[in-house]
């Protein structure tokens, strides 16, 4: 499997604006500026793309090891927060709410844990990741 995206930009840094657009064409045109990565402007950044990446590819993850596993989840609901530090991302922090019936803590955290490590959007990320989470 291979995806792609495109970023054209257009002017200065501060000054300039971008337009992203996936191959699926779930982004088309998108907008980004500086504005929107580093003040309160209309459109998206890189950091919140990539924390919707993650979010998305450590539920999935979760789910298919819950899954080999035996337990079949009712919902994961995963917010992920991207830190952007001196021009680094330093951290990214996942929130899990999930509903799984008839699984005990102890072996939930330890398929978190697999799944934190294990999402290929974690390997590709060279910062700190953690998970915080709650079982109902």
């Amino acid at each position: 499997m291979k995806r792609n995206a495109t970023a054209v930009w257009q002017g200065s840094v501060k000054e300039g604006k971008g337009k992203l657009s996936t191959q699926s064409g779930t982004l088309k045109d998108t907008q980004y500026s500086f504005k929107s990565r580093f003040e309160e402007g209309t459109g998206t950044n890189p950091e919140e793309l990539i924390a919707a990446a993650h979010s998305g590819c450590f539920t999935m993850q979760l789910s298919a090891f819950l899954t080999e596993e035996g337990f079949e989840p009712e919902e994961l609901n995963t917010k992920c927060d991207i830190t952007l530090k001196d021009g680094s991302i330093t951290q990214s922090h996942l929130t899990l709410k999930a509903s799984v019936k008839n699984i005990e803590e102890s072996k939930f955290e330890e398929l978190v844990k697999k799944a934190e490590k294990n999402c290929p959007i974690s390997k590709l990320l060279n910062t700190e990741i953690s998970t915080e989470f709650t079982l109902n």
